[in-house]
């Protein structure tokens, strides 16, 4: 098949790279021409696992290529995929869509014949009417114009194992989406053969199921960590806790992983979006559990302050604090909401000298955190350290010998965020080793 993806970002890329590995001819859209030139090139202007093989090996053959014209992006195919971005709006909860509907309005009046559209992006219940008025009013194929909505499931630095192989891909029809779907799983149909479940609902359920996982999500996140803060008043040990829990089958281990929160550009904005939508349906007493995950999952980036603070002597001011981790999560190079860098950049505030190693996210948190210090080794981040704070689970952090980092620190101390380091190994090494909701 000929198709195109519009708007090229860690969703848009990634599915334009994975369509063309599952055989399609594909043509990516984004009005940044640095990043057009980038993934022409074969490169993501971002790091995710994988990607730029696929990327490569598919712009090599020419069957990916990207351009920044909505002309030829029309021309190309009658099967288009829009993946742009749906931001938090700023000073509130609730998503921008300007650069959705901003898109729509561009391709619409080029579509002179039958098209299908595939939304991807997250997107408050209600936008996908909005997305079809839009189309009845410039498109001049009008009613010939299907819509569906897909949403995405893609997890950063799984992004591209998520989208060839979904756990299930969601198609949200309107009343006369049958071309629609037709045309949507021959696009998918590798994908469909190898087992995954389709579900085919409406266009407001399609709507809702990404923002309800992710708030299923990060409720069970924050609701662990809630277990956390009782756990350290009362001497239990939160990990043992989770384990147990765990083995309940209605439960589950997955998402059960206590520590110093969620970030990123996910799950923050879109329970908040989720919220905001809520309130303006008059729906808003539904999701009010929700402002208590969001303070949950707040209140771990305070606690490790404090624990900081606790570990100094009480005093930050002055000491040298050493910071494994940028990224919001390990195999990623993307700091937004990161919770790393927020307790970095409160500690800086307080008065200490902070020093920052990250395998991936260095140069995106250089520009964003110039005040901060930074180096290109973990080792290079701990000398002279009172105390070493890991705060994003890169793999390689746990492979480190704890005798060779004591030999660099000023303090051997360490308070374990994310709760991957070994403490045995550790306090073995010399170490004086906390972690949040462990004795």
């Amino acid at each position: 098949m000929k198709l195109t993806v519009i708007g090229c970002g860690y969703l848009g890329a990634t599915h334009a790279a994975a369509m063309a590995e599952l055989g399609h001819q594909v043509l990516g859209m984004d009005i940044d021409p640095d990043k057009v030139v980038s993934l022409n090139a074969g490169r993501a202007p971002f790091f995710e696992r994988d990607l730029d093989d696929l990327l490569a090996k598919h712009t090599a053959t020419g069957q990916l290529r990207f351009t920044t014209s909505y002309a030829e992006t029309a021309a190309f195919a009658d099967l288009h995929f829009i993946g742009v971005g749906t931001p938090q709006k700023p000073g509130e909860m609730a998503y921008d869509l300007s650069h959705l509907f901003s898109a729509v309005r561009q391709l619409a009046p080029r579509l002179t014949g039958p098209a299908v559209i595939v939304g991807k992006c997250t997107i408050p219940v209600g936008t996908a009417p909005q997305v079809i008025d839009i189309l009845r009013e410039f498109a001049p194929a009008g009613d010939q114009v299907d819509v569906c909505w897909n949403p995405e499931f893609l997890r950063e630095s799984s992004a591209v194992e998520d989208t060839l192989h979904p756990d299930r891909i969601v198609l949200g029809l309107t009343g006369q989406g049958t071309r629609a779907e037709s045309v949507i799983r021959q696009a998918y149909g590798k994908i469909i053969e190898s087992g995954t479940p389709v579900i085919v609902t409406d266009l407001a359920t399609a709507e809702l199921v990404k923002s309800a996982a992710n708030a299923f999500l990060a409720t069970k996140i924050s609701f662990i960590n809630a277990m956390a803060e009782v756990c350290e008043t009362s001497g239990a040990d939160v990990q043992l806790l989770a384990e147990a829990l765990g083995h309940d089958a209605r439960i589950g281990r997955r998402g059960m992983r206590p520590g110093l929160g969620f970030g990123g550009g996910c799950l923050p904005k879109d329970i908040r979006g989720f919220m905001a939508r809520a309130g303006e349906l008059g729906a808003d007493q539904a999701l009010t559990f929700l402002r208590e995950v969001d303070a949950i999952n707040n209140r771990r980036r305070e606690r490790m302050i404090d624990l900081a603070r606790e570990q100094c002597g009480g005093v930050i001011n002055g000491k040298n604090i050493a910071v494994w981790g940028a990224a919001f999560k390990p195999d990623t190079d993307d700091i937004r909401d990161s919770p790393a860098l927020a307790v970095a950049q409160k500690l800086h505030q307080l008065g200490a000298t902070v020093t920052v190693f990250d395998p991936k996210a260095l140069d995106n948190a250089r520009k964003a955190h110039p005040q901060l210090e930074f180096t290109d080794h973990p080792l290079g981040a701990v000398r002279d350290a009172d105390l070493l704070l890991h705060l994003t689970e890169w793999p390689e952090f746990a492979r480190l010998d704890p005798e060779a980092v004591a030999a660099r620190v000023a303090v051997p101390r360490v308070i374990d965020g994310r709760s991957t380091l070994d403490p045995d190994r550790w306090r073995a090494a010399g170490w004086t080793y906390r972690a949040l909701g462990r004795p």
